[in-house]
């Protein structure tokens, strides 16, 4: 197996879960699939949201066919062709956790594009009348247009294969052009293989500059704001129903006599104009529905209507009603003063001024008609001149206000088109976290891959189509099958031998894959590789002629308890760089022993050599029996030590990658163990602490590495650090850091852990996440930590 080979989503997606020795071919069992299922259809059922219960609908739609071909037989989940009928090529739809659902994601209804392209040719809405018609003299001049200007969009790969093939007939390649059509020929009533016209890039655009969102997807959400009902019940009190109140008690203060209401029996231009306030009141009901205040039997306004009804129809008010009307009266004028007062007008000219301000609603609608002459698919590189306050232009034709301000949620909206580098989008707020960043480096990765392309066309067409590709997700595999590769796509095998792989390419993917690597240290030091940059790092190594042992987060549910080559190769890597380290010492790794797990070892069943020692020796320092199946625990805790053995990447970014953070490895150090404090405190009171205990320890075992790259001096500094950065925590998370701290400096001064990591008698230990048992000794309270460790 291709040690280089990984995934494209979370854990839970990974290829490297097998089933071990001695035991039987695993099956997939129905809970998961089940659980979400039943979740989708209890969120269309019940709630609020009409958008939130149909997209829960669909959920539901795609979990039924998900069970149903696991029931029947289409579906094999487990396998990287899950669905019989379709080759491994085909992009499969794809729900949570990896479950294909057996419907390919290029299929369905014709998109808008197609049905304007049947209709402009003349053809049926049908799909394989448009794959022939591509095939025409006409139409393969229509996609050899668009593969000079560049003008089209790729969302998912089958749309490159059909501009790969008009590719190939203007070379001349008849030949590989049928080879690939005779691929591509049984799915043409299915699949979509056209491309999206859409405006061209302008000439020269950086390859550097990426974005989190389009254009259009911005609009997209913008436009799908809905006017907020509290806000909106709000406003309308303060600009229809506190003036009504007003106008109702000025027409009752004029029937007080010595601070009595109707002191006397009311005239009847009272009473008439007491009968236009009731008419004028049923017109704003009937027009003003926000707000149900006024139609509360304990409000002020009801009160003093419904006593208005009464007299006008002739009646009289009894005792109670007049002592009810009188509190309301003496209660209005007492909080607001008199109707015309200047304390009562400066009051309601501050809430009309409030109920001026535009609702975020009216706002998104205004921002969104701004980016409207903007290109769609892409970025905006001054997304911020689309959030400046309105203009006078825009009051003539919105009526918002002059000056208004873009309220913060929607610029926030905007800013994510922001189209830039990586470090001024990480600098902007843009990247909050690595699996932000892991969204965004497919468009840096698709730019380097297609640069060992020399025809421009082509370039351009392969990073659209690579860039599509790591859109795919992946699918649910066992038995050390990895997932589908981009070179395994038949219009990218085509023109596979178009690639040159030159000096300059090579030099090119490298730098891109060091500054990468340097941005996801520097700006998350405590946090693992997602296993979507993981996959990305991967791909610039392969373009930069580096043969590299990358090794993705495994899912400790669906772990079989072996490992791929890979596996083995990186621990290797790390025992050249890490070895004597601090890091070595704290974790107890005799790197002779892991560098003992070399390819030339025996293969193990699934053919990856090395793998079985190193699966043996993750399972003896996790203390688990490697013969018996693995509960959960147990398989984090092997999963664990695979990750302390390989660094989960680290070594290979210091190494082999060169990664160099500008602020040094000691500073790294310190923001990760600053991560590692934030952790320990979120575990007091927390009814589900371990995901939390996991993560304090991953930020630990950072810390511990970019510390063993410091020197000696940095290294004693950081330490004193450490234990000022503690000290600023609150007790509880002091009282748990205790132990751990205990132990780093036990090992810095030259001594030794206990075997399992235990506390020694000066309370020293290990910090590892995962505990085999289920429970974890981060878990006591600070009093039993206290009494342990004192």
């Amino acid at each position: 197996m291709d040690t280089n080979d990984s995934g494209h989503d979370d854990g839970r997606n990974d290829s490297h879960h097998a089933t071990p020795p001695g035991r039987g071919p695993v099956d997939v069992p129905y809970v998961y699939p089940l659980g979400e299922l039943a979740r989708a259809f209890t969120t269309a059922l019940t709630h609020h949201d009409r958008r939130v219960r149909a997209n829960a609908e669909e959920r539901v739609e795609r979990w039924r066919k998900v069970l149903t071909g696991m029931a029947d037989g289409t579906l094999t989940i487990g396998l990287r062709t899950p669905v019989a009928e379709l080759p491994a090529w085909v992009t499969p739809q794809v729900v949570r956790g990896g479950f294909a659902t057996g419907t390919p994601a290029a299929s369905g209804p014709l998109l808008a594009h197609e049905a304007v392209a049947a209709h402009r040719a003349g053809l049926p809405a049908e799909r394989r009348a448009l794959f022939a018609h591509a095939l025409t003299t006409t139409g393969l001049a229509e996609l050899t247009d668009l593969l000079e200007s560049g003008g089209y969009a790729v969302e998912l790969p089958e749309e490159a294969a059909l501009l790969t093939v008009a590719w190939l007939a203007d070379r001349g390649e008849t030949a590989t052009a049928l080879e690939l059509l005779d691929v591509l020929e049984p799915f043409a009533d299915r699949l979509r293989f056209l491309p999206q016209p859409v405006p061209a890039a302008p000439p020269g655009s950086d390859s550097a500059i990426v974005y989190r969102w389009t254009v259009a997807e911005v609009r997209r959400r913008l436009q799908q704001r809905r006017p907020h009902a509290g806000v909106e019940a709000m406003n309308e009190a303060l600009t229809v129903w506190n003036p009504f109140a007003d106008e109702l008690l000025e027409h009752w203060l004029k029937t007080v006599r010595n601070g009595r209401i109707l002191a006397r029996a009311p005239e009847p231009k009272w009473r008439e104009g007491a009968a236009a306030l009731l008419e004028r009141y049923r017109a704003l009901a009937a027009e003003h529905t926000c707000c149900g205040k006024h139609r509360r039997p304990k409000e002020n306004l009801f009160i003093l209507r419904t006593a208005l009804e009464d007299l006008v129809a002739g009646g009289g008010l009894d005792a109670r009603r007049r002592g009810l009307v009188q509190h309301a009266v003496d209660a209005m004028v007492r909080r607001r003063g008199v109707p015309g007062t200047p304390e009562h007008a400066a009051l309601r000219a501050r809430q009309a001024a409030d109920a001026a301000r535009p609702t975020h609603h009216a706002m998104a609608q205004l921002v969104a008609e701004r980016l409207a002459d903007l290109p769609p698919d892409t970025g905006a590189p001054q997304a911020r001149t689309f959030t400046v306050a309105v203009t006078p232009a825009e009051y003539e034709a919105t009526g918002l206000p002059v000056g208004a301000d873009v309220p913060e949620p929607i610029a926030r909206l905007v800013h994510r088109a922001l189209a830039a580098d990586v470090p001024t989008l990480i600098a902007a707020g843009v990247v909050p976290s690595a699996e932000v960043l892991a969204t965004l480096t497919p468009q840096l990765v698709a730019a380097a891959s297609a640069a060992a392309y020399p025809d421009p066309r082509l370039r351009r067409l392969m990073a659209a189509a690579h860039g599509a590709f790591r859109n795919r997700r992946s699918v649910l595999l066992l038995d050390l099958q990895h997932q589908v590769r981009f070179e395994e796509l038949p219009w990218v095998r085509a023109v596979e031998q178009h690639r040159r792989s030159t000096d300059p390419v090579r030099a090119t993917a490298a730098r891109a894959l060091a500054d990468l690597g340097e941005l996801a240290v520097q700006g998350w030091p405590g946090t693992v590789l997602p296993n979507p940059l993981t996959s990305q790092l991967a791909t610039l190594a392969r373009t930069a002629g580096l043969t590299l042992p990358w090794t993705e987060e495994l899912a400790a549910d669906i772990f079989m308890g072996t490992f791929t080559a890979k596996f083995p190769a990186a621990a290797r890597t790390a025992a050249e760089l890490l070895n004597g380290s601090l890091y070595a010492a704290y974790y107890g790794i005799d790197y002779a022993t892991v560098a003992g797990v070399n390819a030339s070892a025996a293969r193990d069943r699934q053919g990856s050599p090395g793998a079985a020692q190193f699966a043996a020796l993750c399972h003896g320092r996790a203390g688990v029996d490697g013969t018996t199946r693995l509960s959960v625990a147990q398989a984090g805790a092997v999963i664990e030590q695979a990750q302390i053995l390989t660094t989960h990447n680290l070594a290979l970014l210091a190494g082999p990658v060169g990664v160099s953070p500008p602020s040094g490895w000691a500073a790294l150090a310190r923001s990760a163990f600053a991560v590692t404090c934030r952790h320990a405190a979120r575990i007091h009171g927390n009814p589900h602490p371990l995901r939390t205990v996991k993560d304090m320890a991953y930020a630990w075992r950072q810390a511990l590495f970019y510390l063993s790259m410091a020197t000696p001096d940095e290294q004693n500094t950081a330490l004193a650090q450490f234990d000022d950065d503690a000290a600023g925590c609150p007790d509880h998370a002091r009282t748990r850091l205790a132990p751990v701290l205990a132990g780093l400096r036990l090992v810095h001064a030259g001594g030794n852990l206990a075997l399992d990591g235990g506390p020694t008698d000066s309370g020293a230990r290990r910090l590892l996440g995962w505990a085999p048992t289920g429970h974890h000794w981060l878990q006591a309270e600070p009093a039993a930590q206290a009494a342990i460790h004192g």
